[in-house]
C-alpha cells in the first residue's frame, strides 16, 4: 500500500453527464479518500465550455491550457493521472511534457469506433492520433485483457489493466412488480446513441416488453421510432436500481464498449446479461451462468431468461470498487513534489 499522497485527476467527462467514465471516476475518487489519499479532480466544471458537435449535453472546455496550468500548480500534486482524451486531457499531456512530468492515461471509450458511427473519418486515422496521445504517458490504463491485446495490435505500449467495481449497497435485487410491461421485461439501460448500437436490440422480436432507461443525443428520434418500446428517459439513485433489478434480462447491444460498468449493475441486480461475444461483455460476463453471449442476439435474450439470478449477484459481489481503486493507485507514477519548484 502507497503512503498517501496528493492525486490530480484530469477528465472532460463529468457531471451532469451520467455514464460509465463519470460513476467509474466519482467511485475511485470516493475511495482514494477513504484510503487517505488527498484528491483534485480538474473538470469542465471548472471552466467556460462549449457543447460538443453532434453530442450537446456533453459540454467541452474552451482553451483551458491556462486554467490547467494554474490549477496543477496550486494543487502541486504527487501524480497526475488523464482520463479522457479532450480538450483538458490534451492541456494536462502538453503540460507534463513541457516539465517533463511523468502522467497516467486510461483509456475509457473506443472513441474511434463512435467517431466513425457519426462522421466518415478512417478509424486508422483516430487510432493513430491516439496511439500519438497515449504515448506520452508513463502506462495507460485499460478495463480489460481483450481490449488490452486489441489496442496492442495496434501499435500501443505499456498498457496495464484497471477494471472497474459495482458497489452492492446501490445496486441489489428489488420488486419485480415496480414495472407494469407484460413479461419477460428485456431493457437496455444507458447512454441513448447510435454508437450504442440499440436498434440492434429494439429491432428484435421478442416475447414481453422492450425498455430503455437513459437519455442521450438519439432518445427521441428512437421514441418515435419505436412507439411500442417504453423509453422512460434518465433514471437516478433508488429509481434507477428500481428499475433494474425489475428487469427479467438485461440486454446489452453494444459493439464497441470497453467494459460496460452497467454489466456488473444489472448483475448485482440479479438481473442476467445478453450480449454479443465482443470486448467488455466476452471480460465480464461468465457466458452460460450470469449471462448468454452470442451472435444472435435474440438468441442470447432467450437463453438469458433461462438462468439463476442469484448466480449473477454472487459474481457481482466479488467485484469490489475497494480493490480497483488500491490496483489504480498502484498503477500511478508519483514523483516528489519539488518537480514543481
Amino acid at each position: 500500500m502507497r503512503e498517501p499522497m496528493r492525486i490530480a485527476i484530469v477528465t472532460d467527462a463529468w457531471h451532469p453527464q451520467i455514464n460509465g467514465v463519470v460513476r467509474t471516476l466519482g467511485q475511485t475518487g470516493a475511495h482514494l479518500k477513504d484510503l487517505g489519499h488527498e484528491v483534485r479532480f480538474i473538470t469542465p466544471l471548472d471552466f467556460r465550455t462549449y457543447p460538443c458537435p453532434t453530442y450537446p449535453s456533453i459540454r467541452l472546455a474552451v482553451f483551458p491550457r491556462r486554467g490547467v496550468t494554474r490549477a496543477l500548480r496550486e494543487f502541486r500534486p504527487q501524480a497526475i493521472h488523464i482520463a479522457t482524451e479532450g480538450p483538458l486531457g490534451h492541456a494536462a499531456t502538453a503540460l507534463c511534457f513541457r516539465l517533463s512530468l511523468p502522467c497516467t492515461t486510461s483509456y475509457h471509450t473506443q472513441f474511434p469506433e463512435y467517431v466513425r458511427a457519426r462522421f466518415p473519418l478512417p478509424i486508422a486515422w483516430s487510432y493513430a492520433y491516439l496511439r500519438r496521445y497515449h504515448s506520452r504517458a508513463t502506462r495507460t490504463m485499460v478495463a480489460t485483457n481483450s481490449m488490452k491485446r486489441q489496442l496492442e495490435a495496434r501499435g500501443f505500449r505499456n498498457l496495464a489493466i484497471w477494471a472497474r467495481g459495482v458497489d452492492a449497497e446501490v445496486f441489489h435485487p428489488g420488486p419485480k412488480s415496480f414495472l407494469a410491461g407484460p413479461r419477460p421485461i428485456a431493457m437496455y439501460m444507458g447512454r441513448v446513441a447510435v454508437e450504442k448500437n440499440i436498434e440492434a436490440f429494439l429491432n428484435l422480436d421478442l416475447p414481453g416488453s422492450k425498455y430503455v432507461v437513459g437519455d442521450g443525443p438519439d432518445l427521441e428520434l428512437l421514441r418515435r421510432r419505436y412507439p411500442h418500446v417504453m423509453f422512460t428517459g434518465q433514471k437516478v439513485g433508488r429509481e434507477l436500481t428500481a428499475h433494474l433489478a425489475a428487469a427479467d434480462v438485461f440486454v446489452f447491444p453494444s459493439l464497441t464498449d470497453t467494459f460496460g460498468l452497467v454489466l456488473l449493475e444489472a448483475m448485482a441486480c440479479g438481473v442476467p446479461v445478453a450480449a454479443y461475444p465482443v470486448t467488455g461483455p466476452i471480460d465480464v460476463v461468465q457466458n452460460g451462468k450470469t449471462g448468454v453471449l452470442h451472435e444472435d442476439l435474440k438468441q442470447a435474450v432467450l437463453g438469458a431468461l433461462k438462468l439463476d439470478p442469484a448466480d449473477c449477484v454472487a459474481y457481482a459481489r466479488r467485484h469490489s470498487w475497494r480493490n480497483w481503486t488500491e490496483r489504480f493507485v498502484s498503477l500511478l507514477e508519483p514523483f516528489s513534489e519539488d518537480r514543481w519548484g
